[in-house]
Formats: C-alpha cells, structure tokens, sequence
C-alpha cells in the first residue's frame, strides 16, 4: 500500500451515514434546536404586554442563520415552524435582529454551543486550536471615503477549539481582526476542560509561549505546538519549556504524527465557511458577534446529526443543566 491509499484508508468516510444524514439534516436541525433552546430560562412576566419568548426567539435566529436568508425572505420558516408546531408564534422579522443586538444573548450562545458539544465527550480526546476571519459588510470610516483612502471591509475573528474526530467546535471566543492568537488560548484551554478529559492539544507556531504550554499541561494533557526557528531551550523557570523543546528537536517525526492532527481545525472553518458563508450580514458589532456564534451553533448541531448516524448516539438536551439568564 503507498502513502496516498494508506491516508486515504485512514480518512475513509462512512458514505450510508453520511448520505443518510445529509437527507435527514434539515428536519433534524429545527427537531434538535428546538430542544436544544428548552435550556434558556424564560424570565417571569409580572404586568405589560406579553413578551416574545425568549427560547422561540432564539430558535428562529439560528434558523435564520442556518438558512442565510435575509431578515424579511426567513420569516417563511417562522412561520413553518409554527405549523409543525416547533413554536407557538412567529415574532416578526425585526424581533430577530433586535435580539442579535443585545449583549445579554452572547453568554447564552456561549453556553448553547457548549452544550451542543457534550454528548461527544466520550470520543473527544484530543483538541486543536486556532482562529479565522469573517468579513463583515461594514467598511471603516467616512473618512477614509473622503480623503480617497482604501476602503477595506472590516472582520472579526473566531477563536476555537474543536475536538479532532468528530471536528465539533467546544469552544469559542470572538475578538476583532486584531485580536491576537496567542492571550486567547489560556482561557479557551480551560473552557474546554470543564466539559472534556483533554488528552493532547494541537496549535500552530503562533500559540508558542510557556503560559500556553503550562495552561495544557495544567489541563492533564501533551501539548503539540511547534516551536518558533529562532527558539532556544533556555528554560528560564520553566522546566516544561525545556522538556517540550528538547521533545521537539529530538524527535520531529513522532511530534508531527501528533500535530498533524491540527488540520482539522482548518476543516472546521472551511465546512463552516462554505455551508453558513464567510460573510456577516449584521451592521453592528454586538450583532455581528452574536451572528457568528449562531453560525459556530449552527454547525455543532449539523455535527450531531452526522453523529447520531455515524456513532449511532441518541441526543436529549436537558434544560436543567443551562445556566439560569434573563434577557
């Protein structure tokens, strides 16, 4: 067998579980959000006009999301929604937008994914790091216009971890263009413990610091980021840094068998790309974030369905284990 067919034998896929659940996705997306969205706790309503519901409100973003339509061009699927009785009314297409412009829904999202990403923890082990641009529709300043500058869209960028076999996303953290790689990596670590028994960790040349090293082996796993070319092993301190480094000079071959597996964060952000667009349709910040994580969202609940085909597992989301927010 030569290298081609031993890495196709490696990726091969599982074509009856995949077709089976590409022709079942679009029910099961709005079967499991709306069961997912039973874990946003509704606040109580004393006096006034009855409110929209919270959870329902949310499930038509996602679809929204999902679907990539306009505002106006979705409010079809509230509708159908309604019919199959997914939920009780369809709130209209501004309701949408208003509440991807609240701050308050953004740790709700957060939690959202998480959760989506539980049932996998038994067969996620180990982990790869890294973060993508998506463009927004804004560009910058009316000056630039006026002074015939370039005018460049504006991005944000999505950092994330996401399990290697089954390429779920189970954390996330949202940052401008600028917003460096490496700061972010410590606390995207540590989301990922409270939920995974973290194995190995896998980060390109950009994640490289002793804070970052020291984070993964605080977690209890191996960390698998190559070391920079002007890099010394002078420790400083840091006995790990040492240890890493000679590991990685010593022995290159069996450190990339191991960080080979970062790729699949490259796959994540290209499935994502392709199926929910690299473009944000929101004008402001607070809703163009919130819009990214309903994208991230989306897709782990496109992850399970491929699952439940190909690892054969059942999914019940209980409300009870959603942290308690109001909006």
């Amino acid at each position: 067998m030569n290298e081609k067919q031993a890495i196709g034998a490696m990726y091969q896929q599982n074509w009856v579980a995949y077709n089976n659940a590409q022709t079942k996705e679009i029910r099961l997306f709005d079967e499991l959000l709306r069961d997912l969205v039973q874990n946003v706790q509704e606040s109580e309503q004393v006096f006034g006009r009855p409110r929209l519901s919270l959870r329902e409100t949310i499930f038509c973003a996602v679809q929204k999301v999902y679907s990539q339509l306009s505002s106006r061009r979705a409010h079809s699927l509230y509708t159908n929604a309604v019919e199959r009785e997914q939920i009780g009314k369809a709130p209209h297409f501004n309701a949408v937008s208003k509440l991807l412009n609240k701050e308050e829904l953004t740790p709700i999202l957060h939690e959202l994914i998480s959760i989506t990403a539980r049932p996998l923890s038994s067969v996620e082990t180990d982990f790869a790091v890294d973060s993508s641009g998506f463009r927004t529709r804004c560009f910058g300043q009316y000056a630039e216009q006026k002074y015939a500058l370039k005018r460049q869209h504006e991005w944000l960028k999505a950092h994330i971890v996401c399990g290697v076999k089954t390429n779920t996303v189970v954390a996330v953290k949202v940052t401008g263009i600028n917003g460096a790689d490496s700061p972010q990596f410590r606390e995207l670590i540590e989301a990922t413990a409270k939920d995974f028994a973290i194995k190995e960790v896998s980060a390109d040349k950009a994640y490289s610091s002793k804070d970052n090293l020291r984070a993964v082996s605080e977690a209890g796993a191996t960390p698998y980021i190559p070391f920079k070319s002007n890099t010394t092993g002078k420790a400083r301190g840091s006995l790990l840094w040492k240890k890493t480094y000679h590991y990685f000079q010593f022995n290159k071959e069996e450190f990339y068998e191991h960080y080979h597996k970062r790729s699949n964060v490259e796959s994540v952000f290209s499935a994502i790309k392709k199926k929910f667009g690299d473009t944000l349709k929101s004008k402001n910040r607070t809703a163009q974030e919130n819009e990214l994580l309903c994208k991230i969202l989306a897709y782990n609940i496109t992850v399970l369905i491929q699952e439940m085909e190909e690892l054969g597992i059942s999914l019940q989301f209980s409300a009870s284990e959603f942290l308690s927010t109001y909006i």
